[in-house]
């Protein structure tokens, strides 16, 4: 029996997805949807490297990432993460209803809950982290009845679902190749640290995701315990 292809389903890709998947595939002079082994690629440049899109649920192309790998690519996995999300409702015969900003916002220290997914890429030297801060709209459609989604997963049916999300600006980028630009994304720390030090600008239960993504990745160790407080320090 021969191998299957693992496609994506183009007709859900967002615009979003599509438009970063369009900007990556002009910079590298690449070309989009290749197949290497059973995995088709979003981007692969023109030195062969890959550029693959995930908007959120990183963890998920772990298997990928390292089938890539095993293929002898360098990956350049590039994630979005919404600073601002404007939300603009729509009703089902496309009738404006409202649009307004949303109350979430995220940012470079927010990035750590993704990055528990991928620790154990974070010092690959085949494997780069391209973060861009967007301005995203998303589209939704208001429902004369509540309703659950294709996938199931709500736990109580709305009266909208999302219909689009669309790339409005790029406000910052950052690349993450070694794990000194890792620990840049930290406050200004002393030498030895604990959670606590973190809490200031990422709040108690970021930095605590902060520290077990650095210490899970070989990034950071433990030195020392005070009570029932880890302090933590750079490996070297």
């Amino acid at each position: 029996m021969g191998s299957t292809t693992i496609m994506i389903n183009t007709y859900n890709e967002s615009k979003l997805h599509r438009t970063l998947k369009e900007l990556y595939q002009i910079q590298g002079d690449g070309e989009t949807e290749v197949p290497i082994g059973t995995y088709i690629c979003d981007v692969v440049e023109k030195s062969g490297n890959v550029v693959e899109i995930q908007t959120k649920n990183l963890g998920k192309l772990m298997a990928k990432l390292y089938a890539l790998h095993e293929a002898g690519r360098k990956v350049l996995l590039v994630h979005p993460l919404p600073a601002v999300t404007i939300i603009e409702t729509c009703t089902e015969d496309g009738e404006p209803v409202s649009r307004r900003k949303s109350p979430k916002k995220q940012n470079w220290y927010t990035l750590f809950t993704e990055l528990m997914g991928i620790y154990p890429l974070l010092t690959e030297n085949w494997f780069q982290l391209e973060v861009l801060l967007v301005t995203v709209k998303e589209k939704r459609i208001r429902t004369a009845e509540p309703v659950q989604l294709k996938n199931n997963s709500r736990r109580f049916k709305k009266n909208w679902y999302r219909e689009d999300k669309e790339l409005i600006e790029i406000t910052e980028t950052r690349r993450f190749s070694c794990p000194q630009d890792y620990l840049a994304l930290l406050p200004e720390h002393p030498d030895v640290f604990c959670a606590k030090d973190l809490a200031g600008l990422a709040g108690a239960n970021t930095a605590h995701k902060i520290i077990w993504v650095l210490k899970k990745a070989g990034i950071i160790a433990p030195v020392k315990k005070e009570g029932r407080t880890t302090y933590y320090g750079v490996v070297q």
